[in-house]
């Protein structure tokens, strides 16, 4: 398999960080626009208004648990550790953040979003095992 193929979802992953930055613009901008915030507000977070800080949030999220994503797909990288079961755990661990970023930055469904959080943990643990086992070369 091409170990190059573990980037996509790496790729994908950075779509959705920049897609979460744009939705953040958009709404810092609706709101000032509409009088809800002043340009004053966004020094701190906690003064920003509630449906800008739901997406700052979300953007943090981005930027916790798939750094261990990251550090994985270059260990499996560098370690020739690229197969069809790693590629498919990583795909899976990118579509629980976009899901999980779109049930935040919507219905902030609480449920939903730990079920997805959950779901995602498990899956990059999976591909940590993997690597692991890979390293002890016993798969």
């Amino acid at each position: 398999m091409n170990q190059t193929s573990i980037f996509w979802p790496v790729l994908a992953h950075v779509l959705l960080v920049y897609i979460v930055y744009g939705a953040m613009a958009r709404r810092r901008y609706v709101a000032i626009q509409s009088g809800e915030a002043k340009v004053s507000q966004y020094k701190a977070r906690s003064t920003e208004p509630a449906s800008c800080v739901t997406v700052a949030s979300n953007l943090s999220n981005q930027f916790e648990l798939p750094v261990l994503f990251y550090v994985l797909c270059l260990m499996l990288h560098l370690t020739n550790g690229v197969n069809y079961l790693t590629l498919a755990l990583m795909w899976i661990f990118v579509g629980t953040r976009y899901f999980h970023a779109w049930v935040h930055l919507t219905s902030n469904n609480l449920l939903l979003r730990s079920r997805s959080f959950s779901l995602g943990a498990v899956i990059l643990l999976l591909g940590w095992i993997w690597l692991a086992l890979h390293l002890l070369r016993v798969v």
